[in-house]
């Protein structure tokens, strides 16, 4: 069931990404944005992903502002995100969670943990 599910991954590292593919690539299709703007326009194309993981800390448009607009686009707006970062610190986490993140992971990204997470969230 979760082969049918395609994720978009959005990190401005390229290494990162390749991280995230060598853990997702078996359960779920990937798509992949190096960039806040590439990836508003890869998730606004139908159809959309069934989610989204954004890395908060992005040189020109960063994860919020991303998560901002894809929130109060009505064609994005349903889709879980969840973020990746690595600052570990709580107003930033309560500040992710607040523009409708479902999930704040940080990094280094624990693979068993970052599975179960997306699976409980494409559940909901």
């Amino acid at each position: 069931m979760s082969a049918q599910h395609t994720l978009l991954l959005v990190d401005d590292a390229p290494a990162n990404i390749d991280l995230l593919k060598g853990i997702l690539r078996e359960h779920y299709k990937i798509k992949a944005a190096t960039s806040g703007e590439k990836a508003l326009q890869i998730a606004a194309k139908l159809p959309p992903p069934n989610l989204i993981v954004l890395d908060v800390m992005m040189p020109d448009m960063d994860g919020y502002a991303v998560c901002e607009q894809l929130k109060a686009n009505s064609v994005t707006a349903a889709i879980p995100i969840l973020f990746v970062t690595g600052q570990i610190d709580a107003a930033e986490m309560a500040k992710g969670l607040a523009l409708g993140a479902r999930a704040y992971l940080v990094k280094p990204i624990d693979p068993a943990q970052l599975l179960m997470t997306i699976a409980a969230n494409l559940a909901v």
